[in-house]
């Protein structure tokens, strides 16, 4: 198992779909800048996000897919 399946086996699914979103409910540390972060989100396709509040993102590519680990400010 990599890092990234260990994280995502960490986390809570709260979305499936074109876009899997993930929450951080045991503080994890974002493997990018090692602050936690509260959401995963894996796109599978090329999508559009709509964002409703302001937030740091770290970006990141698992197996060609987009990556997305929020921090909420």
């Amino acid at each position: 198992m990599d890092e990234f399946d260990e994280i995502v086996s960490s986390c809570t699914p709260r979305e499936t779909g074109a876009v899997d979103i993930y929450q951080n409910t045991v503080g994890l540390a974002c493997p990018s800048c090692d602050k936690p972060f509260d959401d995963l989100i894996v796109s599978k396709e090329f999508t559009r996000l709509n964002l409703s509040r302001q937030m740091d993102i770290c970006a990141s590519v698992h197996e060609g897919n987009p990556v997305l680990f929020t921090h909420r400010k």
